[in-house]
């Protein structure tokens, strides 16, 4: 049984229409239906080429592409930082752990402490369940157990 050819008429119409409106070689390959090597070959045996300003063109919307995704909201590791080293509210510091609203697995959500009370599989295991710190994943006691500046002096070497 003879193999059935890869670039039909139809396909090879495709690919010139994807190509002069500026599609990306894996973007007509995917609507094509065929490899993104077996794109890039066609094109190279049709002498098919970019012009300079297409190139570009394509270069300044990756450019602008990348700055868009750098704008976007913050990292949690960026919260996070924010949120430890922000003027700490004395309040705070001196507030007790309050064991009051202590929560199992199941209803563990994201407006409660994440802190684990005891070991995981023992029968009284479970959450702290508090209010936690806007950006972090602990309440402010289980935060200032959590995340500890270390010591001047550990910086230094001899």
């Amino acid at each position: 049984m003879p193999a059935l050819p890869t670039w039909t008429d139809e396909r090879l119409e495709l690919l010139k229409t994807h190509f002069a409106a500026g599609l990306s070689c894996r973007e007509i390959a995917a609507d094509i239906g065929v490899s993104r090597n077996a794109v890039i070959g066609k094109l190279s045996r049709l002498n098919l080429t970019r012009d300079k300003r297409t190139r570009e063109r394509r270069k300044a919307r990756k450019e602008s592409d990348k700055h868009a995704r750098l704008k976007t909201t913050p990292r949690q590791q960026y919260q996070i930082l924010r949120a430890i080293y922000a003027e700490p509210e004395p309040v705070a510091l001196a507030e007790p752990i309050s064991d009051a609203h202590r929560c199992s697995l199941l209803e563990l959500n994201e407006g409660r402490c994440r802190w684990p009370i005891n070991s995981p599989g023992a029968d009284d295991f479970c959450f702290c369940g508090n209010l936690p710190v806007e950006g972090l994943p602990y309440c402010a006691g289980h935060s200032r157990l959590a995340y500890r500046a270390r010591p001047a002096t550990a910086f230094r070497s001899s």
